[in-house]
């Protein structure tokens, strides 16, 4: 912990709750103005448009050293669509619009602080993206709490209350930025040469086979959160559970997903990163299809809590498994090319499996995030053969 900055990790732990509080209450927003449950898939889906195309020029900057205009760039985009949300949301075409630069601001964010924890000692980088998800973690823990403080015993909760608290989460976000800027060191950084695009595509096929499981793995799993977050709202109104309960249930899962996070370095010498990842996501696919039938709350939260577990141990594994195989100077490259997947999926699965809660409701949305999710263990675990061996 000596080695890290506190900048980095504050910045981390307000982006991530900024995100948490906003994403569910966009959802609630537009639940509010009489959308459709059917089509919060595309409310879901804009905030990784823009991301999709920007992410692998993202990183690029990255590596050639443009850490600090991204971070600021994403904090001023975030801080504009929180005015946004705030004062102009009366439909969801604007709704779209605001999430769209929420998440060109997020992603600008991202990239730059995963590019630091990249560029750390490669020995060390399972325990270094552990510290660091774990600290988003944190914030994706404190995000849905205050859904149930605003929420109280109501369906849908004062979402001007937390379009506001967004806003108050932002600016904080702003000044962590500004002390990360004095504070250019993530780790105890190894001095690289930025690599060339020629020289980061031109891996091995074992490289390329390991690579590509990784980020369909990420991919998948950051859909799955993703849909959790929106649509366990929708589940909610559809059971007639209150807001309240339904943020707690989210910080629920953010913090089982800390826990896990803590333990990432003794797991992986324990297990193997390939099994564990595999295997993270394997146990991912029961559980979120667990959340299908109409269980009571305790069981619901107890469902939850493992998909926490679960759904955190994949994501800094991934990052690692990345970057390792990355050849020098093009580690960011590679993992600005894991966030245009990761956002491919929130593109395009959100929409397709939010077609499904028109005919059979949000439990419907959660059993074909299962089912995919199954599919891609399946596939990580035949491609992994073909790939380096721990």
């Amino acid at each position: 912990m000596r080695q890290w900055p506190w900048s980095l990790l504050i910045h981390a732990f307000f982006l991530q709750l900024t995100i948490y509080i906003v994403r569910p209450t966009t959802a609630y927003r537009a639940l509010e103005i009489g959308v459709e449950p059917a089509l919060l898939g595309l409310v879901a889906t804009s905030f990784a448009l823009l991301p999709l195309f920007a992410a692998v020029l993202l990183g690029r900057a990255s590596d050639r050293g443009h850490d600090g205009k991204m971070l600021v760039g994403g904090a001023v985009l975030m801080l504009l669509a929180g005015i946004g949300f705030l004062l102009w949301t009366p439909s969801l075409f604007l709704l779209i619009v605001w999430n769209i630069t929420l998440g060109l601001g997020h992603v600008l964010c991202v990239v730059a602080e995963q590019g630091r924890v990249a560029r750390g000692e490669r020995a060390k980088l399972d325990s270094a993206f552990g510290v660091y998800t774990f600290a988003g973690s944190a914030g994706q823990a404190l995000g849905p709490a205050l859904i149930a403080l605003a929420g109280g015993s109501a369906t849908i909760p004062d979402t001007d209350f937390l379009f506001t608290a967004y806003l108050v989460g932002t600016v904080c976000l702003a000044v962590a930025t500004v002390f990360m800027l004095r504070s250019p060191r993530a780790v105890a950084v190894v001095p690289r040469r930025a690599g060339s695009l020629r020289q980061a595509l031109r891996t091995p096929r074992s490289t390329r086979y390991s690579i590509l499981a990784a980020m369909g793995v990420s991919m998948m799993v950051l859909s799955a959160i993703d849909l959790l977050t929106v649509y366990l709202p929708a589940l909610a109104v559809e059971r007639e559970i209150p807001a309240s309960t339904v943020g707690l249930l989210l910080s629920l899962r953010a913090v089982t997903t800390m826990a896990s996070r803590t333990v990432i370095g003794p797991l992986v010498r324990r297990f193997g990163r390939n099994p564990l990842i595999i295997g993270s996501t394997a146990a991912s696919a029961l559980l979120i299809g667990a959340l299908v039938p109409p269980w009571d709350t305790w069981v619901l939260a107890v469902i939850i809590a493992l998909v926490g577990v679960t759904l955190g141990i994949g994501q800094p594994l991934t990052m690692t498994t990345i970057t390792l195989a990355a050849s020098p100077g093009t580690s960011s490259t590679w993992l600005g090319l894991r966030l245009s997947a990761n956002r491919l999926g929130q593109s395009t699965i959100p929409a397709a499996v939010g077609l499904l809660a028109a005919t059979s409701g949000a439990a419907g949305v959660f059993a074909l995030t299962a089912a995919a999710m199954a599919v891609v263990s399946v596939i990580s675990m035949r491609t992994q053969r073909y790939g380096p061996h721990e």
